[in-house]
């Protein structure tokens, strides 16, 4: 797995819509919290592209980032925002130049179409605030990305919950959205998990579905070649009139416990404002036991 060059100030991060659209005064606070670290901010030319819900057409989108990635000059690129519309483009992109001088790309949600995609191609990404959580993320959450970017090692230590599934675990962790990953499921940009850790976390979904999607992941053999699960967020999740009988923390644990890997739930990453930086494609050690959960990248 190739980590990309961390960055140095200075350096210019790049930011883009691959998906919903995103207006230059949204950009600000990101644009002040990059020249904060040091670094130089560039917007694509995304950036105010009104597509009804899409930052500009396939085309606009696609041909920005393509601009990005190519670009020398640019040393990240942080996808401005999730929502839908990253899969839309990901078969017009050309990674053969990347591939070659990867690069970090930072964001969470609609982004694991990209984490997922630059995983199969062996290039670790960053599962991060995206500029459009930038307003409302704290302090220690924007700190845990500049480490990231910087290269200073991401050590998390949390309680651990009655319900979490004790262990311990090393190898590479892959994952991101639930929904992204189960849509991902028999394309060239679905992941492996054979001898990795899985992250997992979701936003508004409704239980069943929630059930349904961790039965194809199983099914597909996920849960079998991993050798742990970390949670994160699973918020507002929703039921029918005739409630489903299972929370997402059930749901998850009733499907997974047969494998006898440690799983860690509620973890600080995902749709919350504690989305703490996660380094995918990484190595780290993964623990639970009765006091608390240890995260350690490599």
């Amino acid at each position: 797995m190739k980590l990309p060059p961390y960055l140095k100030k200075g350096d210019t991060v790049a930011i883009v819509c691959t998906a919903r659209k995103f207006m230059p005064e949204e950009a600000k606070p990101a644009i002040e919290l990059l020249e904060s670290w040091g670094l130089k901010a560039k917007l694509g030319r995304t950036i105010g592209l009104d597509s009804c819900q899409l930052g500009g057409t396939d085309v606009e989108r696609a041909a920005d980032l393509q601009q990005m990635m190519d670009d020398d000059n640019v040393k990240a690129i942080w996808c401005a925002r999730g929502g839908y519309g990253t899969v839309r483009i990901i078969d017009l992109l050309d990674f053969t130049k990347f591939s070659k001088k990867p690069k970090w790309v930072m964001g969470f949600s609609d982004v694991t179409v990209l984490h997922s995609h630059l995983n199969t191609l062996g290039i670790a990404t960053l599962h991060s605030i995206m500029p459009f959580t930038v307003p409302n993320a704290p302090e220690k959450v924007k700190q845990t990305l500049k480490d990231a970017l910087f290269g200073t090692n991401l050590n998390y230590r949390l309680p651990s919950k009655s319900y979490d599934v004790k262990g311990k675990a090393e190898g590479e962790l892959v994952g991101g959205n639930i929904s992204i990953l189960y849509s991902l499921l028999g394309s060239s940009s679905s992941i492996s998990t054979q001898g990795k850790i899985l992250f997992i976390e979701d936003l508004d979904e409704y239980l069943y579905h929630v059930d349904r999607m961790m039965y194809n992941l199983k099914r597909n053999g996920y849960f079998e070649k991993a050798k742990g699960i970390i949670v994160g967020s699973m918020r507002d999740m929703h039921d029918n009139e005739i409630p489903f009988g299972q929370n997402e923390v059930q749901i998850i644990t009733a499907i997974a416990k047969e494998y006898n890997i440690p799983i860690a739930f509620e973890f600080c990453a995902g749709h919350q404002k504690d989305n703490r930086t996660l380094v995918l494609g990484s190595q780290v050690s993964f623990e639970v036991n009765d006091k608390e959960i240890r995260l350690q990248f490599k």
